[in-house]
């Protein structure tokens, strides 16, 4: 066995991934400018002044890079791994103990505070749950096809993301949807992402249409998928495309027949007197007839062919007609609920918001407003911007919240529609290239843990910058390493150098 001096085959240069280090870099400066030019107007001019919120993240600025230099050099990466349960079980106690400790804010409990000092244990869950996820899923025998398997990881994933619900930050727990691609990477099958993405899209139709729109889209997308598993999509045109599209039709048919039917309607005041009090009277024998709507007959016919096809599934033994049944049903059910879970699951704030973004209700002087000036403060920097503490927005502090959640729209307003795609060009370069390490990984535990600091990173952004461009409802959470606050960036600081150091101890020993 050789000596361990001569097991390094390669130097600090070589093992670290400076690129990951480098883009970090870049983005906390970004951060820490933009943090300046957001308040600069209304707090103290100097940059470095540790009394305004631009000296104060310059602070965990730097205590930020204490951490990555301690993670990176002095701790060993295999303590990670050993930890993995402990502190888990910690954070998911601070979750708990944060909801009844501290005080409300803006209806969320979910911050310690120390005197100056407040903490956020969500923002610490999203690593102790990635190394746990790691640990998990990197044992010898583990297959995210297996019951037992697969319920351990949702627990893992489920119970902090629930107690974050509880705390009411309904933004950091939508984080936690992100590791679906974690899982996904590991092998599990792409439906349950597809199935995420079809509630989504029911919950919207539902409010914003109407449950018969839903359940005609859901029955399109449920035998077009099962038509196409099985080859078959001539088969599907047959069978189930001319009767949707029928379906499709049929309120705009059955509106004008109630139309041309009931008295007053638009038909009669175009046809002679006498020939309207006959109609008038011939409508009366209708009434039944007219209260019918036509999602009854969609739910009979589905009432109908669902014992039909459960039977053939029986007896075939057709495990995807079986999953076709079970798909619509759920669906079915969730429509249903719709109603219930927006009304009286959500907040009033959050349905609200909801509404605003769905384009339901126009309020852009209540819940509206923050979006209305962010997309104004945007839209005004054009194609490179006004320059560095130049926007007007920012100067008079139009947009609420513009140092954390709402960083991006100072972005855009002073360095333009360049500088916000700068932004994002290196945030999807920092991600790239973690899942490109993850992937050369020679260890499951590194490639499952770089896959989850990605997809934190990746939900992050995709939501952040949704919100501020209206894309995604407002539901307050920070831009990784741009937004204002010692939490967020501790918690991305510890994410990211947990992953370097890593990779750092694999390429020592190549």
């Amino acid at each position: 066995m050789l000596e361990p001096s001569s097991q390094y085959k390669r130097g600090l240069k070589q093992a670290v991934d400076w690129r990951i280090v480098i883009y970090y870099l870049i983005l906390v400066f970004i951060g820490w400018i933009n943090i300046y030019a957001s308040i600069h107007s209304s707090e103290p001019a100097s940059i470095f002044d540790w009394t305004a919120r631009s000296g104060k993240q310059f602070i965990w600025i730097l205590t930020s890079l204490g951490l990555a230099a301690l993670i990176l050099f002095v701790l060993n990466p295999r303590l990670w791994e050993v930890i993995s349960i402990p502190s888990y079980v910690f954070v998911v106690a601070l979750l708990v103990l944060v909801i009844f400790v501290s005080r409300d804010v803006k209806g969320s409990h979910s911050w310690f505070e120390f005197g100056p000092i407040k903490f956020q244990p969500a923002e610490i869950s999203k690593i102790t749950t990635s190394l746990l996820l790691a640990a998990t899923m990197s044992k010898p025998n583990f297959k995210i096809g297996k019951a037992k398997d697969f319920l351990t990881v949702a627990l893992i994933i489920g119970l902090p993301m629930l107690t974050i619900v509880a705390e009411s930050e309904t933004g950091s727990a939508l984080v936690y949807v992100g590791f679906l691609f974690v899982l996904y990477r590991e092998g599990l099958t792409g439906w349950l992402i597809a199935i995420a993405g079809m509630c989504i899209l029911l919950f919207i139709l539902t409010l914003t249409a109407s449950s018969y729109t839903s359940i005609l889209v859901l029955a399109g997308i449920v035998t077009l998928a099962y038509f196409l598993q099985t080859s078959r999509f001539g088969t599907w045109i047959k069978r189930c495309g001319l009767p949707l599209l029928f379906f499709a039709f049929l309120p705009r048919i059955w509106t004008w027949l109630c139309e041309w039917l009931v008295p007053g309607g638009a038909a009669l005041g175009s046809v002679d007197p006498s020939v309207a009090e006959a109609i008038t009277l011939a409508a009366g024998k209708w009434t039944m007839l007219l209260k019918f709507k036509p999602i009854y007959l969609m739910l009979a016919v589905c009432a109908c062919a669902i014992p039909i096809c459960m039977v053939r599934a029986y007896r075939d033994k057709h495990i995807y007609l079986w999953a076709a049944i079970g798909a619509f049903l759920l669906g079915t059910l969730l429509t249903f609920s719709t109603e219930f879970l927006f009304n009286d699951v959500l907040q009033d704030h959050q349905r609200a918001r909801i509404e605003v973004l769905l384009g339901m209700k126009e309020d852009l002087a209540g819940v509206g407003y923050n979006v209305n000036q962010s997309k104004i403060a945007i839209g005004s920097g054009g194609l490179f911007g006004k320059g560095f503490l130049q926007g007007t927005q920012t100067t008079y502090g139009f947009v609420p919240e513009q140092s954390t959640d709402f960083i991006f729209c100072t972005v855009g307003e002073e360095w333009g529609f360049v500088g916000c795609a700068v932004v994002i060009l290196l945030y999807v370069l920092l991600i790239s290239r973690i899942i490109a390490d993850a992937e050369k990984s020679r260890e499951s535990f590194t490639r499952i843990y770089g896959y989850c600091v990605a997809s934190c990173i990746f939900m992050h952004l995709f939501i952040n910058v949704g919100m501020t461009i209206g894309l995604m409802p407002v539901i307050g959470i920070p831009l990784p390493l741009l937004s204002y606050g010692g939490s967020s960036l501790w918690a991305f600081t510890i994410l990211i150098f947990i992953f370097v150091a890593l990779d750092r101890q694999e390429k020592k020993y190549f």
